[in-house]
């Protein structure tokens, strides 16, 4: 692997050190509470108790206990990780990330709630309902039901949950559309326009994705992306997020991801005939809305441990979506300071520890994929992208 200082100035990898020691502490904080908040709740019977007393608001019946109960324990989850979540953005302000008003943090903790617990509240709902209709199959229809919601989430997101966060509005013509335009028709990929985000409020970062699929498909630049990065890097970013699409990644990845929840519950509805993590819940059937913390505890849990499982076939595939950007732009150099310029831009961490990579990591690290762009500049006989000469300019 190359050194750091052949892409980066040394400015530029102290100022990536510095704020790792910030963020790495509340990266591993996070995840230790967001696995221990749960795991307290549903391995005792304290998640009981507090789905209990929030159904009791609603008349105590099963539906308000198990719809109530889900509002409580994203509540609960929410009020707990909140000292983290300011610390956070206080961070991310000081180095320039964060452009957010802390009114309109309140409105994103909102709305994210708001979502979130309503969702979660429906599936509730349904989830004992289906136990108390169907006791002896409520696992098969509860199975299709996660694997059919799935789905429905990645087509209905781009369209009802990304506008309430975010403005979208047609590129204008110009130098920009007109290398999208012609990177999108060169792939062969449908899309149903290319739109800018307004992400400026809230962060100086800079992205561009792909999002949505079929009739929903549509290339999203940040503002801040246009404004700071030049037409062809930001072509080049397109170009990867496009491979997604040419290689089929989102559906395919919705269609594993269908699966994977139609099997979680097959493996849930398993634990919840196991009396002893009943007994430890404080509830004596898994029919009783009470266990719902049990539930999000299992289902906590199957993620931690499904995680880094996630994340190494992530970066597999993002590795192969930077090959399909290569073959499309065939301007490694162009992919080597479209690299650099976010990372620099995203303060990212340029020697991420193994661990890290393993549990929070769903890209390649930058020195890799700057690697793989010079190893397919060598491999198709073009010149290496330069680097950094030892004064620390290109």
């Amino acid at each position: 692997m190359p050194a750091l200082e052949d892409d980066f100035t040394p400015a530029e990898i102290a100022r990536s050190l510095a704020r790792k020691r910030e963020v790495t502490p509340l990266r591993y904080g996070s995840m230790a509470l967001g696995l221990a908040v749960p795991v307290v709740l549903g391995f005792t019977p304290l998640g009981a108790g507090l789905v209990r007393a929030a159904g009791l608001l609603g008349g105590g019946g099963w539906i308000a206990t198990a719809a109530l109960g889900a509002v409580a324990l994203q509540l609960v989850m929410l009020l707990l990780e909140l000292p983290l979540s300011l610390r956070a953005e206080i961070v991310n302000r000081r180095w320039g990330l964060s452009r957010r008003s802390w009114r309109l943090y309140a409105a994103d903790a909102g709305k994210g709630f708001g979502i979130g617990a309503a969702l979660f509240a429906a599936v509730a709902v349904v989830f004992y309902g289906l136990m108390r209709w169907l006791p002896g199959t409520w696992w098969v229809v509860a199975a299709v039901g996660a694997a059919g919601l799935v789905v429905a989430l990645s087509f209905l997101l781009p369209v009802l949950v990304e506008p309430l966060f975010n403005r979208f509005t047609p590129l204008a013509d110009g130098p920009l559309r007109g290398a999208l335009t012609e990177m999108v028709d060169a792939s062969g990929v449908r899309v149903r326009d290319i739109v800018v985000s307004d992400a400026s409020k809230r962060t100086s970062a800079v992205n561009a994705y792909v999002s949505g699929i079929g009739r929903t498909r549509r290339v999203v630049v940040w503002d801040t992306t246009v404004e700071q990065a030049a037409p062809e890097e930001v072509a080049a970013v397109a170009a990867h997020e496009l491979g997604h699409a040419a290689r089929r990644d989102v559906l395919y990845g919705t269609l594993v991801g269908a699966l994977g929840a139609a099997a979680a519950v097959c493996v849930l509805a398993a634990a919840l005939h196991w009396s002893p993590l009943l007994t430890a819940a404080g509830v004596t059937h898994a029919s009783d809305p009470r266990s719902l913390a049990l539930v999000m505890a299992l289902g906590t849990v199957g993620g931690a441990l499904a995680g880094p499982l996630y994340n190494a076939r992530s970066r597999q595939v993002e590795a192969r979506a930077d090959a399909y950007a290569l073959d499309l732009t065939r301007a490694p150099e162009t992919v080597v300071a479209m690299q650099r310029r976010l990372a620099v831009l995203n303060i990212a961490d340029l020697a991420p520890h193994p661990l890290a990579v393993t549990l929070f990591a769903s890209h390649p690290p930058t020195v890799a994929r700057i690697a793989q762009a010079r190893a397919w500049a060598r491999t198709h006989g073009l010149p290496d992208p330069p680097r950094l000469s030892p004064t620390g300019s290109q």
